[in-house]
């Protein structure tokens, strides 16, 4: 079938959906899911869905479809996320672990290693470590491909999100897109999904989720993901990725440092922020608490060190993760005085969802253009500022009392499938200890240029193709997918965007 026919037979309509009857969107439309404020903002601020919809009706599923204003405009069907129910904790959960360890054992997955060795989930119980021998001899055997085909099997008999299986009986989609496939809920709407026999694409969106997540049982129909070293990890760790569309793209949450739309000037920027222009800015942002406890004690110790004037006049941001931006740094910080500025991140919120808007991207965008040190510990931020080019100062050792998780912030750094290559690159000054901290900045804000180009060579080692336009291939790639899904000559699709 030629590709315009197959587009005309999946209902295309420049511009958006076609609305039913009864005010959804029509048969024939991709549907794109988004749980977190890390995958909206991909939505909302790339040009994926303008792309998508120029030939194909667009939904967009998201738990942040109510927050006042923040859809608007955007040319899609924008609805609430459905419920999803979790599992039931046996037999599901556990045959879940029992997959995981067999998997563990056959892969060996460095990261997943050090993770058990130094949080040890498994030593917790008899029955846990039980289920990691079982899972154990399944390696062992060489059965894990077998064992988890048939758990996946069992999985999708579970009626997580009974609500999926009715829109989906009212409304079918020609194509499901998951961005968050590790996440909680849409592994539950993606088996919705393929039992209504709907084609699923996987996007990856963190360079850390192939060799650091908890695994994925179901399978897809083709993966997005940002590079080719990404692809290469996928395939290793999923054999039957390699039989299926793998399309790197790059890394589409970084296409808005490319839109002048959201660029400030420094002299805006500082004016925005209650900051001096003429004086040196040290951004100090903080990753996930989930995993590293002490990060926000080495954030208060570095202001510190600011207000003393140990970096001459220069000033400070702290940046917490945008996700976990609850405000208890406010009166930790609140005594270092004016240079040192504490950012509230988190957007637009209502309830226990957030999302971020054109305000809260235009603050990420400039804080790292205009700083001039970035300092951060083993977080995706290192790729921010290496991204303009920003010198970045990597902790590698743990700031908080008693450095208790340094032992774990050194495997990270030197051994994690996905960091260690970015500390290893001489794109990121390591320092192992408070002295080497304040060496490293100091040294950074007199000489800007140094590493500069380990951090263009890093980035484009992480992120793939880095040039702004990562959205339009995201988009492309979900088009390539649903010919590719529906059995046509892939000589019949559209040539990539260059």
């Amino acid at each position: 079938m030629p590709e315009q026919s197959l587009l005309d037979s999946m209902g295309a309509v420049a511009g958006g959906c076609r609305p039913s009857s009864d005010g959804g969107a029509s048969e024939g439309s991709i549907l794109l899911l988004s749980t977190s404020l890390l995958t909206d903002r991909i939505l909302l601020y790339t040009r994926a869905i303008e792309v998508l919809a120029s030939r194909i009706p667009v939904r967009v599923w998201t738990l942040s479809a109510h927050l006042p204003g923040l859809w608007d405009g955007v040319p899609a069907c924008v609805e609430p996320y459905p419920k999803v129910h979790p599992f039931r904790e046996f037999p599901f959960n556990h045959l879940r672990r029992v997959n995981e360890a067999a998997w563990d054992y056959r892969l060996r997955p460095v990261s997943r290693i050090s993770m058990d060795r130094h949080f040890g989930k498994y030593r917790t119980s008899l029955y846990l470590r039980f289920l990691k021998l079982m899972g154990m001899g399944l390696g062992a055997a060489r059965l894990e491909t077998w064992f988890e085909a048939r758990l996946e099997r069992l999985l999708l008999r579970y009626p997580r999100s009974p609500e999926a299986t009715a829109r989906f009986a009212e409304c079918r989609p020609s194509i499901v897109v998951s961005t968050g496939p590790y996440q909680f809920n849409d592994p539950g709407v993606v088996a919705a999904a393929k039992l209504a026999g709907i084609p699923v694409v996987a996007y990856i969106p963190s360079f850390d989720n192939i060799t650091t997540k908890n695994r994925l049982v179901l399978t897809y129909d083709a993966f997005i993901v940002w590079s080719e070293d990404q692809k290469r990890q996928l395939e290793a760790f999923y054999p039957s990725a390699r039989e299926v569309p793998v399309y790197a793209v790059g890394a589409p949450q970084y296409d808005v440092f490319f839109q002048e739309r959201f660029h400030q000037s420094r002299s805006e920027f500082c004016a925005e922020a209650g900051l001096r222009e003429d004086r040196a800015i040290i951004l100090y942002a903080l990753g996930s608490p989930n995993l590293l406890k002490g990060e926000a004690d080495g954030a208060v110790e570095f202001a510190r060190w600011v207000a003393q004037g140990r970096f001459g006049d220069a000033q400070l941001i702290v940046r917490p993760h945008p996700v976990f931006d609850n405000g208890e740094l406010h009166d930790r910080l609140a005594g270092f005085g004016p240079r040192v500025l504490l950012q509230r991140v988190s957007g637009v919120q209502a309830g226990n969802v957030r999302s971020q808007d054109v305000g809260a991207i235009r603050e990420w965008v400039n804080s790292f253009r205009h700083a001039d040190v970035v300092v951060n510990l083993s977080s995706t931020v290192a790729i921010d500022a290496a991204l303009c080019d920003r010198p970045v100062v990597n902790l590698d050792y743990d700031p908080a009392p008693g450095s208790p998780q340094t032992p774990l912030i050194r495997d990270i750094n030197h051994v994690w499938s996905h960091f260690s290559p970015v500390a290893g690159s001489g794109a990121v000054w390591l320092v192992s200890r408070p002295e080497e901290l304040v060496h490293a900045v100091r040294t950074y804000l007199e000489r800007p240029e140094l590493h500069r180009e380990e951090r263009r060579r890093m980035v484009e080692q992480v992120c793939g193709k880095v040039d702004g336009r990562a959205g339009d291939r995201f988009a492309q790639a979900i088009l390539d997918a649903a010919l590719a899904t529906h059995a046509v000559d892939p000589s019949a699709s559209r040539k990539w965007m260059q």
